[in-house]
C-alpha cells in the first residue's frame, strides 16, 4: 500500500474515533448517572510529528580575571585628574570673577589717609578731633622694637614666613573654631587686615574674603614686610575713634607711641582684635586680660624674656582721662559744619582754633548736668541746653543737650522752641522805638482778642503799670496790648533786625512768644543789648591753619554798624535789669555785676528760658523735653535762672566789673570787646527806626532820659 493510501486510512480512523466520543449528559434526575469525565474521555494531545522540545541548558559564564592593583590605581588617578581639572577650572573662574569686581589695577594704590581735623579752644587747648581721628604717621624705625613684635606675636606669628596668606594659620584657626564650636580664632594675616582696612568694607561675606586674599597677595608683591607692617600700625583701628598707633597712644596714654612701655604696647596690640569691646577707656579689665595674653605670646616667641614679662605685668598701663567726651562734641559737630561754609572741602590735616573757652565749657556742662540730676526728675525736665557768647558774637560755651553719648542732637543750634516771654524784649523795644518810654503807663487787666483771652501767670492784674514794671514782672496783658498798638508786623521786623531768622507769625500771640525760634538766634539777638546796639556776626571759628602752620582762614571783625539807637538800648538795659532785682528772675543773682535779662515760659510749661547778660558775657539757658511734654510748672525764673547764675559767676571771676551800655557808670560801648587790649569797635552808622526811616545818631539824650532813667538806680 502506497503512502497516500495509508494516510487516507489514518484520517478515516480519526473520524470514526471522533464519532464514537461520548458527550456528558446533564440530567436533573437524581437516579441518573453522575457526571464524570474519565481518562478515556480526554482528548489525546495532537502529535504532528514535531520533535519534543528539549529543556534549555544554561550557558556556563566565563570567569573574568581579577583586577590588578595597578589597574585600580590607574582608574583612581584618571578620575582624580578629571576632578582636579574641574576644580582648577572652578577656582580660575572664581578668581576671575572676584578679580573682575576689584578696583581697576591703575587705582590699586595705597589710598591717602583722610584728613585729620584738630579742634582747639581760644587758648590752643585740645577740644576734639574729627576726620578719621588718625595721628601723624609714625615710621617703624621710630617705634620701640617691642611695639611691632607685640602685634606680630598676637596677630600673625608667621608674618615673615608667608606671602600674604597663611594656610597654617587658617588651618589652626579652623581647628580651634571647631573645637570651641564658635569663632575662637581668626586666620587673617596682618597683610590681609591691612588689605581690608585700605580697600574693603567690614562686611562678612565670602566675596569680600576672597577679595581680601587677592589684595593681600598684591600687597606682598608690591611692598616689603617692613612697609606692610608700618602701614598696618598707622592704619589699624584701636577704638574710641583712634586710628593708627600714634593717635591711640595719645588717646589712651597721653604720649607719643615713641615712648610707650612694653605693657602699653601689649595693651594696644590686644585691642585690635575687638576695638569696641576692648578699648581700655571703656573696659580696662578686659583690655588688661588681653594684654597679659599678648605678653605671654611675646615671651613664648622669645621677643621678650620672662623677667621683662613679669615687670610688665607688675606695671599695668594707666589710662588718661578722655578729653573729647561730653558736651564739647556738640561744639565739634557745629564746627565741622562751619568749616565747610568757611573753607569748603578739606583735603589735608588742619587745626581749627575756636572761640570756645574750655574751662567755661566744662562749667556750663557740669551746671546743667548737676541741676538736671538733682531736680530734673521731680520737675519733669529731661533735657536742657546752654549757650554763652561775648557781646560781639564769639561763642564761648555751647552745651547742646544733657548727654552727647545718649543724643547727638544739638538743641542749642538745631532745635526750635517757643521762647515764651523771652520774646517780649522785641515787643518792648518796638514800643520804645514808637515813642513810648519805660515810665509809660498801660493797663494790666483782662483782654479779649477775637475770643483769645491771655492771662497773667498768677491770674493777678495790677491795673495801671509802667512798662518797666510790666516787663520786669512779665505781665502778659500789657505785652499783648503793646503788640496790638504797634502792630505784630512791627514787632516781627524788630526781631528780624536783631538776628532772629526763623519764621514768625504776625498775630497777637507773637507778644507771648508763640512762634518758634532757635536758642542760638535768641541769645544772639540779646547780645545787641549788651554791646550797645550793634549788629554782630555769630561765630565759633577764629582761624584755620594746616599742620605746617599755613593760614587758610583768619577771622576779621566785620563793620556791621548800629541796629538799635543808643538811647533805646539804655532804656531796655535799665528795664531788663529790674527783672533780676524785683522781677521774675531774682534767682539769677550775680553779685557785684550789673546784669539784665528776661525769663520765658511757653504754653503749658513746655519750655523754660532765661537769657541774661552783662557787658562781658551773654548766656541763655533752656530746659524742657524733646517730645514737647509739659514740665511740672517749671518757669524761666526757677531752674534756668539757677543754672545761669552758676555759669555766670564762674565766667566773671577775676574780670573787671563793667556797667551795661547806657546805664549809670557805663558808656554805650563799655564791655563791647570785654577787658584787655582789643580792637577799636566799629564806627556807628545811622540807625533804622521801626518804620524803616533813618533816625538821629547816638547823641541828643533829653532831660527826661538823664533825670528819670539814670536817677532810678
Amino acid at each position: 500500500m502506497d503512502p497516500p493510501a495509508r494516510g487516507g486510512l489514518r484520517m478515516a480512523a480519526k473520524k470514526k474515533a471522533a464519532s464514537a466520543r461520548r458527550e456528558p449528559v446533564f440530567d436533573d434526575d437524581d437516579d441518573g448517572p453522575a457526571l464524570r469525565v474519565t481518562a478515556g474521555d480526554r482528548a489525546a494531545p495532537a502529535t504532528d510529528n514535531k520533535p519534543t522540545a528539549k529543556p534549555r541548558r544554561r550557558r556556563a559564564r566565563k570567569k573574568r580575571p581579577a583586577r590588578t592593583i595597578g589597574a585600580r590605581i590607574g582608574r583612581i588617578a584618571y578620575w582624580g585628574l578629571v576632578v582636579g581639572l574641574w576644580l582648577v577650572i572652578g577656582c580660575v573662574g572664581v578668581i576671575a570673577w572676584v578679580g573682575a569686581h576689584l578696583p581697576p589695577i591703575q587705582s590699586l594704590e595705597i589710598p591717602k589717609r583722610p584728613p585729620s581735623i584738630q579742634i582747639v579752644d581760644l587758648q590752643g587747648r585740645a577740644l576734639a578731633r574729627r576726620g578719621d581721628l588718625a595721628g601723624a604717621p609714625l615710621p617703624l624705625k621710630e617705634m620701640p622694637a617691642y611695639v611691632p613684635k607685640a602685634f606680630i606675636a598676637i596677630e600673625d606669628r608667621r608674618f615673615y614666613e608667608h606671602y600674604g596668606v597663611d594656610p597654617f594659620g587658617i588651618g589652626r584657626a579652623f581647628v580651634a573654631n571647631v573645637l570651641h564650636r564658635a569663632v575662637a580664632q581668626g586666620g587673617s594675616t596682618i597683610t590681609q587686615q591691612l588689605a581690608k582696612n585700605l580697600f574693603l568694607t567690614q562686611e562678612r561675606t565670602v566675596n569680600r574674603k576672597l577679595q581680601e586674599v587677592l589684595l593681600a597677595l598684591w600687597l606682598e608683591r608690591k611692598f616689603s614686610k617692613a612697609q606692610i607692617l608700618e602701614m598696618y600700625l598707622n592704619r589699624v583701628y584701636f577704638g574710641s575713634g583712634a586710628y593708627g598707633i600714634e593717635q591711640a597712644s595719645q588717646r589712651y596714654f597721653g604720649k607719643s607711641a615713641q615712648y610707650i612701655t612694653v605693657s602699653e604696647a601689649a595693651m594696644l596690640a590686644g585691642v585690635v582684635k575687638s576695638p569696641s569691646r576692648l578699648a581700655p577707656s571703656r573696659n580696662f579689665n578686659a583690655a588688661e586680660r588681653r594684654a597679659k595674653a599678648v605678653l605671654a605670646a611675646m615671651a613664648d616667641l622669645s621677643f621678650i624674656n620672662r623677667a621683662t614679662e613679669r615687670t610688665a605685668l607688675a606695671r599695668p598701663p594707666r589710662i588718661v582721662a578722655q578729653v573729647n567726651n561730653g558736651s564739647v562734641n556738640y561744639v565739634a559737630d557745629w564746627v565741622m559744619d562751619a568749616i565747610n561754609d568757611t573753607i569748603g572741602h578739606v583735603d589735608e590735616d588742619i587745626v581749627v582754633q575756636t572761640t570756645i573757652d574750655a574751662n567755661l565749657q566744662a562749667v556750663a556742662e557740669k551746671a546743667l548736668e548737676d541741676e538736671l540730676a538733682q531736680k530734673g526728675d521731680k520737675n519733669g525736665v529731661g533735657q536742657g541746653a546752654v549757650i554763652a557768647m561775648t557781646p560781639d558774637g564769639a561763642v564761648r560755651a555751647m552745651v547742646g543737650g544733657r548727654n552727647y553719648a545718649d543724643s547727638q542732637f544739638n538743641r542749642a543750634v538745631a532745635a526750635k522752641r517757643q521762647p515764651g516771654s523771652a520774646f517780649k524784649a522785641f515787643v518792648y523795644l518796638t514800643a520804645l522805638e514808637h515813642g513810648l518810654t519805660p515810665d509809660t503807663v498801660r493797663e494790666d487787666k483782662p483782654i479779649n482778642v477775637k475770643g483769645w483771652q491771655p492771662e497773667n501767670y498768677n491770674h493777678e492784674y495790677f491795673g495801671p503799670v509802667t512798662l518797666s514794671r510790666a516787663l520786669a514782672q512779665s505781665l502778659n496783658t500789657v505785652s499783648v496790648r503793646l503788640t496790638l498798638e504797634v502792630t505784630p508786623m512791627a514787632v516781627i521786623r524788630t526781631a528780624y533786625r536783631l538776628g532772629i531768622g526763623s519764621k514768625l507769625e504776625p498775630n497777637a500771640s507773637i507778644a507771648l512768644g508763640t512762634s518758634e525760634v532757635s536758642m542760638l538766634e535768641l541769645v544772639g539777638a540779646y547780645a545787641s543789648f549788651a554791646n550797645g546796639g550793634y549788629a554782630l556776626m555769630l561765630r565759633v571759628i577764629d582761624n584755620i591753619t594746616t599742620s605746617n602752620n599755613k593760614v587758610l582762614y583768619a577771622r576779621s571783625l566785620p563793620h556791621l554798624g548800629r541796629i538799635v539807637e543808643a538811647r533805646h538800648v539804655a532804656m531796655m538795659n535799665a528795664m531788663m535789669a529790674e527783672t533780676l532785682t524785683i522781677g521774675t528772675a531774682q534767682r539769677a543773682t550775680l553779685p557785684g555785676w550789673p546784669a539784665a535779662g528776661k525769663t520765658g515760659t511757653s504754653q503749658d510749661f513746655r519750655d523754660a528760658w532765661f537769657v541774661g547778660y552783662t557787658a562781658h558775657l551773654v548766656t541763655g539757658v533752656w530746659l524742657g523735653n524733646d517730645d514737647g511734654t509739659p514740665t511740672k510748672h517749671v518757669t524761666g525764673g526757677s531752674l534756668p535762672a539757677e543754672i545761669w547764675s552758676r555759669v555766670m559767676r564762674s565766667a566773671h571771676q577775676g574780670v573787671p566789673v563793667a556797667s551795661l551800655p547806657g546805664t549809670a557808670g557805663g558808656n554805650l560801648l563799655s564791655g563791647f570787646f570785654g577787658g584787655g587790649s582789643r580792637p577799636t569797635p566799629p564806627a556807628p552808622v545811622q540807625p533804622v527806626a521801626a518804620n524803616g526811616t533813618s533816625t538821629t545818631g547816638s547823641g541828643g539824650l533829653d532831660n527826661w532820659f538823664l533825670n528819670t532813667l539814670f536817677g532810678r538806680r
